[in-house]
């Protein structure tokens, strides 16, 4: 009987966990979950009030007695239990039955950053284990994005992609199903928002959220300059202790992101240095993918462009490329074997 419910019922989940936020694709139904990785618990208790993006609604809003956390960091888990919490309810929601869920315990597979260690590999694999996962697999985020945006990864020519997720900034030269070379930074979204918040409050004594820096950046962020766009920021006042509102410009935000940009750039620059002269050859003639959340801020693509003068194109949909190919990955394991690291092996 538990052969074939499991024939019957199950459901292969592929999720991008990632620092800002989780994606899940289960089969026959797609994307089916894009929430932030949050989750809001009550400290005298522990009990989880909310996950997702209820969740996140509550940073930097909730009184002392609930704190929302944020589980992953630089593309890893730095909370195991919360982490555990949070991957739980997500794949009870797409299963659409709790009850089921434990019964027929669906197979998995989680995009992680390549720079990751064995431990913290071991507690992605856990987690995602005690929140129900029957198997478990992980693929590196920069060919589960290069599989999502259909490069040609199985041939002998060089393909180069960048993911610039919340936590970390992938870019790697891949070529005949594997990694050739890849540098991996634990420097992205996240990091845009501090620098963000760090400016607003040296020049101004203004004190902001994550969720505020979060919407500058979306509204009039850039890695060049482009206009004369400002953004209204209300925050409260470092001296006087009271709510203040001052107008940033465009200009001070592309200045507070030159630092985690100019980071993403050596990191490419030192990528291509290190790349097989015939691959590089490749790269060349093909460009390079921009993925990830990160490709969304204006200009970026250009900037970099100006700094390698090679071809640099952003994907038509950078926000679920790891997710998606991730998923296919996991529809068709024979084809990508060699890529996908089973639950409690070494990678």
């Amino acid at each position: 009987m538990g052969f074939r419910l499991n024939k019957i019922f199950t459901n292969d989940i592929a999720i991008d966990l990632g620092t800002a936020n989780t994606l899940v694709c289960v089969r026959g139904k797609g994307i089916v979950l894009d929430e932030p990785s949050v989750v809001a618990v009550e400290r005298s208790t522990n009990k989880v009030l909310a996950v997702g993006r209820q969740a996140k609604e509550m940073l930097g809003r909730t009184p002392a007695e609930v704190v929302a956390i944020r589980p992953m960091k630089d593309g890893v888990i730095a909370d195991f239990e919360i982490s555990e919490i949070m991957l739980r309810e997500f794949i009870w929601r797409v299963m659409g039955n709790r009850f089921l869920s434990k019964v027929v315990r669906p197979r998995v597979i989680i995009s992680v950053p390549s720079g990751i260690t064995e431990v913290e590999r071991r507690a992605v694999r856990d987690s995602a284990e005690h929140a129900g996962a029957r198997e478990v697999y992980l693929i590196a985020e920069p060919i589960a994005a290069a599989i999502g945006v259909g490069l040609p990864i199985d041939k002998p020519a060089g393909n180069m992609i960048i993911d610039i997720g919340g936590g970390t900034t992938e870019i790697a030269v891949i070529a005949l199903n594997g990694i050739v070379d890849v540098t991996s930074i634990r420097i992205g979204g996240d990091e845009m928002d501090e620098v963000i918040m760090q400016r607003i409050k040296r020049n101004y004594g203004v004190l902001i959220g994550e969720q505020t820096a979060e919407r500058i950046k979306i509204s009039i962020g850039a890695a060049q300059v482009i206009g004369d766009d400002e953004f209204e920021v209300r925050g409260r006042d470092l001296v006087k202790g009271v709510p203040r509102i001052v107008k940033i410009s465009q200009r001070e935000v592309v200045e507070a992101l030159q630092e985690p940009i100019s980071q993403i750039i050596e990191a490419l620059k030192l990528s291509l240095e290190k790349t097989p002269p015939e691959l590089a050859a490749d790269i060349v003639d093909k460009g390079i993918l921009m993925t990830g959340g990160g490709s969304l801020l204006r200009g970026f693509d250009e900037l970099l462009r100006q700094e390698t003068n090679l071809p640099i194109y952003v994907v038509e949909d950078p926000l679920k490329s790891v997710v998606l190919g991730a998923y296919k990955a996991l529809e068709n394991p024979e084809k990508y074997e060699k890529l996908l690291m089973k639950s409690r092996r070494i990678w």
